[in-house]
């Protein structure tokens, strides 16, 4: 089978020629004649989501997840991280065993993948706690952490790694393998630095819910932009960072730079009211909010937040990348993110507008725009 395509992003660079596609891989790049209109990129991997199209991942059963799945696959999604905010413990275990039977039945169904869960808390800092409810953040809880690990698939967690026993945690976690995102921090460039040389991996949407930025005081966000081996999360729509921020710190981190929707229940839906795990929010002039005005998430989907870093002075390549190969690196999934003969066929195609016409899964079509 060929797409039918102009261009792919093949290694970072969009080349000209279509693609051919044999037993659910790439088995051919650059073939003439190309297509006439649209690019083929690696499908998006979203690092951070709450949920989507009325699903809330916390709450949901195995056919809600299918359901955000079918969403997911139309912004060209083939790979997701359900993300838990900090809840109370007991919770934690029907939402992990449903996690881990989604996906599952996910692996089979040709359609997105879940790739693990991202646990964001609930080991975070009282004074950074955003839109989670300060009542169940935790010190540092070794114990806690491999059990809440070894309930279900959990392959990210954020924390603060300034809290008492933040970087044994920090230790433990790579050890076992799990991706370390530092955020809801109150740690300073020196603390920061520390999480980062013991293995931690990423910031946990910048600019947002951690130390502010100072000129004398840089903190996490000053380590995490100037460290070759760190990986600069970020929702680009518009609310959680000017345009202005958004590319500033694209142009910092380049190819470290992953684009994130931190997107709730509410995103592809109306405008009102829904919630986060536990806690009610609306949705209004396109931000989420708590009732006292806090941000809460975000209803951005990841081929908006790839125009939107286009509209503010990104490249297409780099901006595709950032919703691609950047997050599959940050994984360390070597079968995601990437165009190349031999490679799963895990694909978007997009038109010349970078709006999603297909999304493919192994090869097989998960979405096609009508």
């Amino acid at each position: 089978m060929r797409l039918g395509v102009r261009a792919a992003l093949i290694d970072g660079d969009l080349v000209e020629g279509d693609l051919r596609i044999e037993d659910g891989e790439v088995r051919e790049v650059g073939v003439t004649p190309a297509g006439r209109v649209g690019i083929a990129a690696p499908g998006f991997v979203d690092l951070h989501i709450n949920g989507v199209a009325g699903v809330d991942f916390w709450t949901a059963d195995p056919g809600g997840y299918r359901r955000a799945a079918e969403a997911l696959a139309s912004t060209g999604v083939i790979a997701f991280q359900p993300t838990f905010v900090s809840a109370p413990v007991d919770g934690y275990a029907p939402a992990l065993a449903t996690a881990s039977a989604a996906r599952v039945e996910l692996d089979g169904a040709g359609l997105p993948r879940l790739a693990g869960v991202h646990l964001e808390g609930p080991f975070l800092a009282p004074q950074w706690a955003g839109a989670h409810d300060p009542a169940h953040l935790l010190a540092p809880d070794p114990g806690l952490a491999a059990s809440l690990c070894e309930q279900g698939p959990v392959t990210m967690l954020t924390l603060a790694p300034e809290l008492p026993g933040g970087l044994d945690l920090v230790d433990r976690l790579v050890a076992a393998g799990v991706a370390v995102s530092i955020g809801h921090s109150d740690a300073d460039s020196s603390a920061a630095h520390a999480a980062f040389d013991r293995g931690a991996r990423a910031i946990t949407h910048i600019f947002n819910a951690h130390r502010r930025w100072q000129p004398r005081d840089p903190g996490l966000a000053g380590a995490a932009i100037v460290r070759p081996d760190v990986f600069v999360e970020a929702i680009v729509d518009g609310v959680h960072l000017a345009p202005d921020a958004a590319y500033g710190t694209f142009l910092a981190a380049r190819d470290r730079y992953c684009l994130v929707t931190d997107a709730v229940e509410a995103a592809m839906a109306a405008p009102g009211d829904y919630r986060l795990a536990d806690r009610p929010v609306r949705v209004a002039d396109g931000a989420v909010r708590l009732a006292d005005g806090t941000l809460a998430g975000s209803v951005l989907t990841m081929d908006r937040a790839v125009r939107n870093l286009v509209a503010g002075g990104a490249p297409p390549a780099q901006a595709l990348r950032a919703a691609s190969g950047a997050p599959a690196r940050l994984l360390r999934r070597a079968d995601l993110g990437a165009i190349a003969p031999g490679a799963p066929a895990h694909l978007v195609v997009l038109d010349d507008e970078l709006r999603v016409r297909r999304t493919l899964i192994g090869g097989a079509e998960a979405f096609a725009a009508g």
